[in-house]
């Protein structure tokens, strides 16, 4: 009988230091995900996070708007789309970053950088000869879309971006003679 005490209480022993161990592991990855959003955060932390196995933490680092405009472009390599995706939106993300995510495999990501406010006309330009329709019908939307472009968009073989390139020009048309 004391044998199968003394297994009890080492069963009780390994189960208490299993679940310390659980939750010093959950206070240093809440830890790293703070870290990884405070713009306070050193530069050689941030890089180091950024390498971390946890999607979440690199997804903070890729919204920190202090990361360092390499680190983004390393962040836009990554292999989740919601990390390339969060990188985009980042006011901190250069002009380069959006130019090489002009390619990047998934629509969605693309979407998005075709919608995003703070992308050149460079980076519109690029996206205008999208494969995807919806993709060249949102260029044809943003503001940052150059008139050349635009223009050019008018004689897309898609009526539907065709119009849609063709109203814009009209409407900043008419605002400028506003102005």
């Amino acid at each position: 009988m004391t044998t199968t005490y003394h297994f009890s209480i080492i069963a009780l022993c390994l189960a208490i230091l299993s679940s310390i161990t659980s939750l010093a592991y959950a206070g240093d990855t809440l830890d790293d995900i703070r870290a990884a959003r405070n713009p306070s955060t050193p530069e050689h932390i941030l890089r180091q996070l950024a390498v971390s196995e946890n999607s979440e933490i690199r997804q903070n680092v890729a919204r920190n708007r202090r990361a360092p405009a390499d680190l983004l472009m390393q962040l836009a390599h990554d292999p989740l789309p919601e990390i390339r995706i969060t990188v985009i939106t980042n006011t901190a993300t250069s002009e380069q970053t959006h130019l090489y995510l002009t390619d990047d495999p998934m629509q969605q990501v693309r979407s998005v950088l075709a919608r995003f406010e703070y992308c050149s006309s460079a980076v519109m330009d690029k996206l205008a000869n999208d494969k995807s329709v919806d993709i060249r019908i949102e260029v044809a939307q943003n503001w940052n879309t150059s008139l050349s472009t635009l223009q050019r968009m008018t004689k897309d073989s898609y009526t539907e971006v065709s119009h849609v390139a063709a109203r814009e020009l009209t409407k900043r048309k008419l605002e400028s003679q506003q102005n």
